[in-house]
């Protein structure tokens, strides 16, 4: 597949492990599992961080063949999942970041186009997200709301 803003095409990834359930060297139920998701969801992890300490801490390869369930799915049962979703939080991380640079260097023109282009990422990400009901129908990116959001937390 392609990468969105360049003439190039992406690189593979590594290869998930064959097979369904539960890998044997795993020592954990799905409801210790659980536990653990939600003991770091309370901390304030994110699902990705979530996965990478199940993964190097406890062996886990992949919280769903081991649970069944994704890790998203786990927080949303408990209400613990955040009001936007991951990937669009961490593009407006990323552009508020950009924005602060761009105050501090107004000349910086490759900055300008970047901030350009990550914003057209996020208009349609959020597009796909109202589409399929995960964001509210009359959700709008405006960047100094954005730039609230992130101060807050």
């Amino acid at each position: 597949m392609a990468r969105i803003h360049a003439r190039r095409k992406g690189r593979s990834s590594s290869t998930r492990p064959i097979g369904r359930g539960s890998p044997r060297w795993v020592r954990y139920k799905k409801s210790e599992i659980e536990e653990l998701v939600m003991k770091y969801a309370k901390e304030g992890k994110s699902s990705s961080e979530i996965g990478m300490i199940l993964r190097d801490q406890y062996g886990i390869p992949l919280v769903k063949r081991a649970s069944g369930r994704k890790i998203s799915q786990i927080m949303r049962e408990k209400d613990m999942y955040p009001k936007y979703p991951e990937d669009l939080f961490n593009l407006f991380v990323k552009a508020v970041n950009l924005m602060d640079h761009l105050e501090k260097r107004k000349k910086d023109y490759t900055s300008k186009r970047g901030l350009e282009l990550l914003e057209s990422k996020i208009r349609r990400l959020g597009k796909y997200y109202t589409k399929s009901g995960k964001l509210p129908e009359s959700w709008k990116y405006e960047p100094e709301k954005i730039k609230l959001l992130i101060q807050q937390k």
